[in-house]
């Protein structure tokens, strides 16, 4: 049975609904009442897009009262999981984000947390009985929209071990390596190179985990477009888009997400991709 905590969002379709009434308190403060209309004895799987530590907490609190009601097998779907990127500490003064995250979920006993794409290895390691889910499937999806000769392209030294893992899926399609340079401090983006000196004219599908502001895409596809590229496209498992779209489709023909974030509507260039289809 499945407990959905964003009404938008069923990745699990042909589950039973546990139904349920959240809202927040005048302080702040999240708050749940589960109706007591299921069978306790059956594992129940509570999902959630987490975009805020309010959205955490709700989390938390579901959990407990699940535990509170009697029951024992509970387990989470968590695609997007707040503060991955954070999984190093690059300056004096910052938190280790990802592990505060982590050892909150990991104070559930949890029987099972899924986690679509995570951002690097070290979310999976911090979270007791972690099952990951790949991008494969939604990649895959993707090219078959696309010229099949598309080539992958690697955004930067962080995306390539799992751009090669996708790749071998994909039964050894292409892959051009990318980088760029970035002031830990500032943030600032800045020396974008591709390791290929003639693209020949043919397709980019540009493959990621989690596209924000687009600031890395936008400078990789300027210098795409140096190296003769052809059409530009871009995947990523996580669509934040932060600054919104309209930078990024001014250099991408089109641009490919799941909802596991947010749901898009009216974006003639976007296509989502329910998560939902890609557990089949």
């Amino acid at each position: 049975m499945i407990l959905n905590l964003d009404p938008q969002f069923n990745p699990f379709p042909n589950q039973k609904s546990i139904e349920y009434k959240s809202f927040l308190f005048s302080g702040g403060e999240p708050h749940i009442k589960i109706d007591n209309n299921f069978n306790t004895d059956d594992t129940i799987t509570v999902t959630h897009r987490l975009q805020s530590f309010n959205d955490v907490g709700l989390l938390l609190l579901t959990v407990d009262a699940l535990q509170r009601m009697g029951v024992k097998k509970i387990k989470a779907f968590i695609p997007y999981f707040p503060a991955a990127r954070q999984d190093r500490l690059m300056v004096a003064g910052e938190s280790l984000s990802v592990k505060v995250y982590a050892d909150l979920i990991n104070t559930l006993q949890l029987d099972e947390v899924l986690v679509y794409d995570p951002h690097s290895e070290v979310t999976p390691a911090l979270l007791n009985n972690c099952t990951t889910i790949t991008n494969y499937t939604f990649i895959e999806k993707v090219i078959s929209t696309l010229n099949n000769n598309v080539l992958l392209i690697s955004p930067d030294g962080g995306a390539l071990k799992k751009i090669y893992k996708v790749s071998e899926f994909l039964e050894g399609k292409e892959v051009v390596e990318c980088s760029k340079s970035r002031d830990v401090k500032t943030g600032k983006l800045s020396g974008f190179k591709v390791y290929v000196d003639d693209l020949e004219g043919r397709d980019c599908l540009v493959v990621d985990d989690i596209c924000d502001g687009g600031g890395t895409f936008n400078g990789l596809a300027q210098e795409l477009k140096n190296k003769n590229a052809g059409n530009l496209y871009l995947a990523v498992s996580h669509g934040i888009f932060s600054k919104g779209l309209e930078s990024l489709s001014s250099y991408y023909n089109g641009i490919f997400t799941t909802d596991s974030f947010n749901t898009i509507t009216e974006q003639p260039k976007v296509t989502q991709i329910s998560i939902a289809t890609l557990l089949d």
